[in-house]
């Protein structure tokens, strides 16, 4: 558990910081740690915005009270190098660790899920990856799979994944990358019955499991509404519980949403657990995020000496563009 080092000067400072102790030690003792999603979701968060780099030193320190110790991270950072998610450069001692390429794309991806202030709308087309899997080594099959889950697509039947509004530049471009276009091929499907659209969705939708998340996303929602009505009652939250609670609210919520299959808003309930979620995600992000950002910068070392100002687009997350 974190130790502050300053007192709450009010009550509401208190119940935040009340609030956020309780998650934070919730977190600690019954939930497994997956300290591997937890690290790059503090890279594709906030690492990758202010530069990119950090020192490992830094990271350790960053996840220290979320109770994952130096050598876990250690370990960590090892097997997301081997997975080619990070790489590392040493300066003097000190080693330095940013995503690759590939861990980037990865969490780039994930990132329009994650922060967009709104599930997507529907053109009513469906988008299609089909092949035969005897074509394919099981390795590449399995990493086709993780890789279009990743997406958002889900497996309707043998050698088919579907998706109603998937970026096909995107998933062109990871055929390519997993070197298999002579065995996949990408389709856009509609039905030419206006009649029978309904129908069409109806029976695409059933092959879309998202009951089994509905209690996942009533537990977030339980977990995170308590400090997100302390947090809007206070004007100057601790900084360091910010940025714990900024990366919980995220590290969670993505492990929820990345499996949850990507549909638009036209074939989601607008009252559902999942949208619940995302509303208390948005509005705890953007009251915490520059407390959290404070801290930060105040405690983590970078390959560049200073951390440069994030892109236009993080300070976008969550919100909707005015056009």
């Amino acid at each position: 558990m974190t130790n502050l080092a300053r007192q709450p000067k009010t009550c509401t400072e208190h119940a935040f910081n009340q609030a956020a102790q309780a998650l934070i030690e919730q977190f600690i003792q019954t939930s497994p740690i997956h300290a591997n999603s937890l690290i790059v979701t503090i890279y594709g968060d906030t690492i990758c915005p202010h530069g990119g780099s950090i020192w490992l030193g830094s990271l350790i320190k960053l996840v220290k009270p979320l109770g994952v110790n130096e050598r876990l991270v250690r370990t960590c950072v090892f097997r997301l190098s081997e997975k080619k998610i990070l790489k590392s450069r040493q300066i003097g001692r000190r080693s330095f660790y940013s995503l690759t390429d590939k861990g980037l794309r990865q969490f780039s991806s994930a990132a329009s899920r994650i922060y967009a202030p709104d599930l997507a709308s529907w053109d009513g087309q469906w988008r299609l990856v089909i092949t035969l899997l005897g074509e394919l080594v099981p390795e590449q099959r399995e990493q086709l799979r993780k890789e279009l889950f990743w997406l958002g697509f889900t497996h309707i039947t043998t050698g088919i994944f579907a998706h109603p509004t998937a970026d096909l530049a995107e998933v062109s471009a990871l055929i390519k990358e997993l070197q298999i276009e002579e065995h996949v091929a990408i389709l856009q499907a509609v039905t030419p019955e206006p009649d029978n659209v309904p129908i069409a969705n109806r029976l695409i939708r059933q092959c879309f499991n998202t009951q089994a998340l509905d209690d996942e996303y009533a537990e977030f929602n339980q977990q995170f509404s308590p400090v997100l009505a302390a947090a809007l009652k206070t004007t100057e939250p601790d900084s360091e519980l910010c940025f714990l609670i900024k990366i919980l609210l995220i590290h969670k919520y993505r492990r929820i949403l990345l499996r949850e299959p990507e549909l638009p808003k036209e074939l989601v309930e607008s009252d559902s657990a999942s949208q619940q979620a995302r509303r208390i995600s948005a509005q705890l992000y953007g009251v915490i995020a520059p407390f959290a950002d404070q801290y930060f910068k105040q405690v983590s070392e970078c390959e560049q000496g200073a951390f440069a100002e994030p892109p236009k687009a993080y300070y976008q997350r969550f919100k909707r563009v005015a056009v």
